[in-house]
């Protein structure tokens, strides 16, 4: 699509279907979802060995899970504790993410998407309302 079918139908006159059509085939979009991936699988893939190992280990490795640490705090206790630590981490690791490299990229393209005015969405930090 040439750069200027793209600006036609991205024209704010236009039908919303043609505009939200013709997003998908900007480069900007590609480079949106490619940095929302570069963070999002990664992580997800890690989480989830994470929590298998956890479960795993709760069913095979009982021995190892019910090693007392100190008082009544056993190993299965400390890896439960960590699962609830790393899911608050991640949450806040991805905020921080979000707010430095898909969100200012997605509040462009739903401004000219949308053909409101520039500063209009300058007022919302990081693409939450």
């Amino acid at each position: 699509m040439s750069a200027d079918r793209l600006q036609q139908t991205l024209d704010p006159a236009g039908d919303a279907e043609d505009r939200m059509v013709a997003m998908h085939s900007d480069p900007r979009f590609d480079q949106l979802r490619r940095s929302l991936m570069r963070f999002v699988l990664p992580v997800s893939v890690g989480f989830l060995a994470w929590y298998l190992l956890y479960v795993l280990m709760s069913a095979y490795a009982r021995d190892v899970m019910s090693t007392v640490l100190f008082g009544d705090v056993n190993v299965a206790l400390v890896f439960g504790v960590l699962q609830f630590a790393s899911t608050f981490g991640i949450a806040i690791m991805y905020a921080r993410y979000a707010d430095r490299k898909v969100d200012p990229l997605a509040d462009d393209l739903r401004t000219e998407l949308t053909g409101a005015a520039a500063g209009a969405s300058a007022g919302r930090t990081g693409g939450r309302a």
